[in-house]
């Protein structure tokens, strides 16, 4: 799941950076509205986070913006103000869902995650392919009952493939779901991480490489 935080408190934008990377999302942060504005113009994010309260461009207009452009982003409104009318106008102007501020970070993963299976086509939330399962919720996978120690790049890698149910999925497009912004788009990157995950899943291979398009697990 790729996402976008946009927060002005720099201290709470990495903090919630960190806890969602740690979920196995890619996530970019952006501390003002048009920072916002500019990163969601090039990026085609699952969910932002919106903080209401910016500076320059508020978080009400990032968010009428946005709802004016055909994406499929979801978003998820942060904001100090908790009355019923902040809520409800939150929600009328284009925010899916809203949490006030100060919020615990397993309700705000939770909410996320949820966002994000509407962005999506619906995925089950336990994907397997013969011997092979991954609980996408709870971030484990196993193969023959035997969990693999996958770190979160290998999980999301994993997870795309598995998602895409037979579909090739390009390298660009791993790249573009699984790593942030900081990611080089011309290093082995996506190479590495698949090497690293077909050794860890063992054998039978599960993962085919196909020639100038991409990766896919057989349906």
């Amino acid at each position: 799941m790729r996402v976008l935080v946009v927060e002005d408190h720099a201290r709470l934008a990495e903090s919630v950076a960190r806890v969602l990377r740690r979920e196995g999302m890619a996530v970019d942060v952006a501390y003002d509205g048009s920072a916002a504005l500019d990163r969601t113009a090039e990026t085609d994010y699952d969910v932002v986070v919106l903080d209401r309260d910016l500076p320059g461009v508020p978080g009400d207009e990032v968010c009428r913006r946005l709802m004016r452009e055909p994406l499929r982003t979801r978003v998820l409104m942060l904001t100090a103000a908790a009355t019923i009318a902040d809520r409800v106008q939150g929600l009328t102007i284009g925010a899916d869902d809203y949490l006030p501020k100060p919020f615990a970070y397993p309700e705000l993963v939770a909410r996320i995650r949820a966002l994000g299976r509407r962005a999506q086509p619906a995925v089950p939330p336990i994907l397997e392919h013969g011997d092979l399962t991954l609980d996408a919720a709870r971030r484990v996978a196993t193969r023959a009952g035997t969990r693999l120690a996958l770190n979160p790049k290998e999980l999301g890698v994993l997870e795309c493939l598995l998602a895409a149910r037979g579909r090739v999925v390009s390298a660009e497009e791993l790249l573009e779901r699984v790593w942030d912004s900081a990611a080089d788009p011309f290093t082995n990157t996506v190479k590495t991480t698949m090497n690293r995950l077909r050794a860890k899943l063992g054998d039978p291979p599960v993962i085919e490489t196909v020639a100038r398009a991409g990766y896919r697990i057989p349906a």
